[in-house]
């Protein structure tokens, strides 16, 4: 099959491709001004595997609360609905995709780099004051998954541009281009509009690698270029990607953060990170 554009990935995997229904189920009930945290609440706990996941997640110390949380509905009022719906699809699909095998590149390893780079944008958020850092970090859990849609629907695409990356040390995404027209970021920014994200993070996975290029947004998609830097730079996670991301010129102006005011929280992160990793994985 021939793939003109990014789209084109997406097409005969509906099942695959399609997020649980109690995201959707999310976004209907946030169109209702008349909803609660209650009603909210009893949306995810109709998925228990989901709801012990969450409650995992925000009893840990990546919230670090000063008392346990014990149901959703009460760990809504303490980090917010938007926080709450981010997480939820983090959580949601990384479990979705959890079972694709290990037979051309280690999937432990892939989200381990995903999860650290969701880390380390959230990081970046905290050092900016965002009001929504979740968002942030769903964006890096989600940056690279075009190329588990490359990988699901063109294994052997997926293996020779890997390999060439191997062996020429050159950047797997500009050989995706050269190869395709495109590169896995757009392959998962499509893959976000039908599931019909916001554009805001359609666009910062897009454009993580070239966040210069991002039509709107762009200071979205530069913490994700940075964060994906940050973790490629600290070897903190490994990937098959055998050439480190350059960092664009101007970014740390870009998302006006200080790199030095940045680096003793990062290391934070990373003493937090294997945590992370048993939350999630």
């Amino acid at each position: 099959m021939e793939y003109s554009q990014p789209e084109d990935f997406l097409a005969g995997r509906d099942q695959v491709f399609s997020l649980p229904a109690v995201f959707y189920q999310l976004q209907s009930a946030m169109a209702d001004p008349d909803k609660s945290f209650s009603d909210f609440g009893e949306i995810i706990s109709h998925d228990p595997g989901l709801s012990a996941r969450l409650l995992k997640v925000v009893n840990s110390s990546f919230f670090a609360l000063t008392s346990k949380v014990d149901t959703v509905s009460h760990a809504l009022t303490i980090i917010g609905l938007d926080q709450m719906v981010n997480l939820t699809m983090a959580t949601a699909v990384i479990y979705q995709f959890r079972g694709i095998p290990n037979t051309l590149f280690n999937m432990e390893s892939f989200w381990r780099h995903s999860i650290a780079t969701g880390m380390a944008a959230r990081t970046i958020g905290m050092v900016r004051d965002d009001g929504n850092v979740e968002r942030l970090y769903l964006a890096g859990v989600l940056h690279d998954l075009g190329r588990l849609i490359i990988y699901m629907k063109e294994p052997g695409l997926a293996r020779e541009t890997l390999t060439e990356s191997k062996e020429t040390q050159s950047n797997l995404s500009q050989i995706e281009e050269r190869k395709m027209g495109f590169d896995h970021a757009a392959v998962g920014g499509a893959l976000l509009r039908h599931w019909e994200i916001p554009e805001r993070l359609v666009n910062a996975v897009a454009y993580h690698h070239d966040p210069e290029s991002a039509p709107k947004f762009n200071e979205e998609a530069a913490i994700i270029h940075t964060a994906d830097y940050i973790v490629h730079d600290m070897s903190l996670a490994q990937t098959e990607e055998f050439s480190i991301p350059r960092l664009q010129k101007n970014t740390w102006d870009r998302i006006g953060v200080d790199p030095k005011k940045l680096a003793p929280k990062i290391t934070q992160m990373s003493e937090q990170f294997d945590e992370a990793v048993r939350m999630f994985l």
